[in-house]
């Protein structure tokens, strides 16, 4: 765990914020690549993912403050809101953060949407995997306790006091799980059917790797669990089946090859 990784001179250098600018640059540049298969120029693709690095982090501040301002915000000076090296973003706000602000960049420009959309998908994934390293690094996302060889312990002198007993890796679980979707979708968009089936599939891929990874965490309190799921499992449920619908009717509108 190192949530400052160096300093230049008095400022700390935050790892998470380091493996945020990662995830931007590698999503960014596996991006720029597929776009040359559309015809799409890197100029739309760097302002597209500008527009949804920003709706990312706002989506997932914004649920993360929404979900735990009882346990971490009345009270506090509200200047802790925006304190996100901290720790604090919630993925599947930064999901729909990242979905809308697309939609919105792309109906502005008139773009092709779902062609956009498939050249993006790949690198979210990826962007994805840098970022749960950037939780690790910052002690956030941690698992429930675990006796297993790979189970790692967080030292206790930190300031978001993740349990010293071992756990389970979570945050190295999800990390695994993107790059393999990560992985999946680059080859899916060489060799896709119809235009959004990349990032449907993304959708519905996401969906079911969080679930699983959601079985191992153990940073949520007991109110935040309903009937048994997490609230990403919740949400992933409507993911899920949004993505297959989206599968369906976008195949059906296919022209046909």
């Amino acid at each position: 765990m190192h949530p400052i990784l160096f300093h230049l001179g008095s400022f700390p250098v935050h790892s998470y914020g380091v493996m945020m600018a990662l995830a931007f640059v590698s999503g960014l540049w596996t991006a720029t690549r597929r776009a040359r298969r559309e015809k799409i120029s890197s100029e739309i693709i760097a302002d597209a993912t500008l527009w949804i690095m920003i709706g990312t982090i706002l989506g997932a501040r914004v649920v993360y403050v929404t979900t735990y301002w009882n346990d971490e915000f009345a009270g506090q000076p509200i200047s802790e809101i925006f304190m996100i090296q901290h720790g604090g973003l919630v993925f599947y706000g930064g999901l729909i953060g990242a979905i809308v602000a697309g939609i919105i960049y792309l109906r502005w420009k008139k773009l092709p949407m779902w062609k956009v959309a498939d050249v993006l998908a790949p690198s979210i994934a990826l962007g994805s995997v840098f970022g749960r390293i950037g939780c690790l690094l910052n002690g956030c996302c941690y698992g429930r306790a675990c006796s297993l060889p790979w189970a790692i312990t967080f030292p206790a002198d930190n300031p978001l006091n993740p349990p010293t007993y071992p756990v389970h890796p979570t945050e190295i679980y999800d990390a695994l799980l993107n790059l393999v979707l990560y992985f999946f979708l680059a080859w899916l968009y060489r060799h896709k059917k119809f235009d959004g089936q990349v990032f449907v599939t993304y959708l519905i891929g996401y969906a079911i790797f969080r679930s699983i990874v959601e079985y191992f965490r153990g940073d949520y309190p007991a109110d935040h669990v309903h009937a048994g799921l997490t609230s990403a499992q919740l949400v992933s449920v409507p993911i899920f089946f949004a993505g297959l619908a989206l599968a369906a009717i976008l195949s059906r509108r296919a022209p046909a090859k």
